[in-house]
């Protein structure tokens, strides 16, 4: 640092030994203050703002706690970006909950989450979602020849060895030439392409269809679902077969059996992003 002198200074080297008193006096450094203290309070100061801006929050994802440090400053969609490197869920199949449904373009600090904060994270990586289909070669080979003859879902062999068991006992009533709006419960006592129980949980406020099964709970985005058609049963036209298409192709659709039809156009509305007015 350069520090101001006086016109004493110059004349320093001529000063004889005895005048030692004269010199501390005139070379005394009162205009040359070095800001050492104020500079290692700026440091400081600037040190707590960093560790203020990293916090520590906990994420919950399927039942699992993850510890993860990130920016107060940065936006939901960072963080999502962040967690997608940790957990493998691709940002756009993530929903963040934390005292509501968190939006990509507020920062954390704004939505005051601090450190110990605990956010639910809720999305399926890719893999889930593909897994959820099953699709077996022989399953695409039977789609591809009932679709070239155009016969109907519930004559397609495919289909028929689940038909065939007969209307599950403890389906929901069904009821033909109706629409009504989803109910406030789970569509339960349908059947998948196993055979086995399956249970539809529409999550509207985070945007997922939930898709249950003895085994497990599958969370899929509604964005992840391409399509959805349905046929009416023959004989039991007050039920239908239903189709979630989860991939790019006629393939990857998830089958369930004995839909009540009251309610097939509103699952087709809520699955294809017309669900708000159902809310």
């Amino acid at each position: 640092m350069e520090c101001l002198g006086t016109e004493n200074d110059s004349k320093l080297s001529n000063v004889s030994v005895d005048s030692h008193t004269d010199i501390s006096e005139n070379t005394e450094p009162s205009e040359c203050k070095i800001p050492k203290t104020e500079s290692i309070t700026s440091n400081s100061t600037n040190n707590e703002d960093i560790e203020d801006v990293l916090i520590d929050v906990k994420v919950i994802y399927n039942k699992n706690k993850y510890d993860v440090s990130t920016s107060a400053n940065g936006t939901v969609s960072e963080f999502k970006k962040q967690l997608q490197g940790l957990l493998g869920v691709p940002d756009s199949m993530q929903k963040l909950m934390y005292k509501g449904l968190l939006q990509d373009n507020k920062t954390l600090s704004s939505l005051g989450i601090s450190k110990g904060a605990k956010i639910m994270l809720v999305g399926s990586t890719l893999n889930d979602v593909l897994a959820v289909s099953s699709v077996t070669k022989q399953d695409v080979a039977e789609q591809e020849k009932a679709s070239s003859a155009k016969e109907p879902l519930c004559k397609q062999k495919i289909h028929r060895k689940v038909l065939d068991k007969g209307l599950p006992e403890d389906v929901m009533p069904g009821i033909k030439d109706l629409k009504e709006s989803l109910p406030p419960i789970p569509l339960s006592g349908m059947l998948n392409k196993h055979g086995g129980k399956v249970r539809l949980t529409f999550k509207l406020e985070a945007d997922q269809l939930w898709l249950s099964t003895k085994e497990r709970t599958e969370k899929l985005p509604m964005q992840s679902i391409k399509n959805v058609v349905s046929e009416p049963i023959e004989g039991h036209e007050e039920y239908h077969v239903m189709g979630l298409q989860l991939g790019p192709t006629e393939a990857s659709r998830y089958w369930v059996y004995w839909v009540p039809a009251q309610y097939i156009d509103a699952i087709k509305d809520v699955v294809l992003g017309k669900w708000q007015q159902y809310f």
